[in-house]
């Protein structure tokens, strides 16, 4: 079970919603229910018990992560490849506060960091994930690097006329974002170089950079941004 911290929490909730659900029979309905609860107990094996919790919902169900984005995104990926065969599955993630709900021992959880995880998922194609700004920037806090693999994919409405700015995933964008950093640093060195900062091989390189960081700090700057 998840732990309390007061009445609400800020959670990162990955929507898993099976597509044209409410059209199947009782039977497909059954089954691919069963089918999702395998796809969630094989995903989630990595995340502590503690650190989660599945909820049913009435075209899927909603895993929530208590602040850890990074862990959703794993989880959003993985659940569609798992359900690639044969289970139309759509992911949204969203990242907000949720509370806990009904009687001790039997809890569950609401909220709008829910709502707007299933809202996100309603705007994604079969075998799509979606992610909501908040998430991405959530992410970018946890794993500074990790939200440019998230790029823009459009402004959205729900039924609620609630606008929704949403992001997919897009591995080029981060491969492209470490050759820029590559380059960068290249750049950087050439120019210290330049400048007449040589690098002498010997026991003092720790001491050497750690004047340089306080004698250029942008260059300390560049350090902290480039980290993954």
């Amino acid at each position: 079970m998840l732990a309390r911290v007061g009445n609400s929490v800020q959670a990162s909730v990955v929507f898993l919603k099976i597509g044209d659900f409410a059209r199947r029979s009782a039977s497909e309905q059954a089954r691919m229910r069963a089918q999702l609860e395998a796809v969630i107990a094989v995903v989630s094996a990595e995340i502590p018990p503690e650190s989660r919790l599945v909820l049913d919902a009435g075209d899927g169900a909603a895993v929530v992560l208590i602040d850890d984005p990074a862990a959703a995104l794993r989880l959003g990926r993985r659940a569609l490849t798992a359900g690639a065969a044969g289970l139309p599955l759509s992911a949204g993630l969203n990242h907000g506060a949720v509370q806990l709900a009904g009687r001790k021992g039997a809890e569950g959880m609401t909220g709008d960091g829910i709502a707007v995880a299933a809202n996100i998922a309603e705007f994604a194609a079969t075998a799509r994930l979606l992610a909501s700004r908040a998430f991405r920037d959530a992410l970018a806090v946890a794993k500074p690097g990790a939200e440019a693999a998230l790029v823009p994919g459009g402004t959205y409405t729900d039924a609620g006329l609630r606008a929704h700015e949403v992001f997919g995933p897009d591995q080029r964008a981060l491969a492209r974002r470490r050759r820029r950093y590559t380059l960068a640093s290249a750049v950087m060195l050439v120019a210290l170089f330049g400048g007449g900062i040589g690098w002498r091989v010997t026991h003092e390189r720790a001491p050497l950079m750690s004047s340089l960081m306080v004698k250029y700090p942008s260059v300390a700057d560049f350090v902290r941004r480039v980290r993954f």
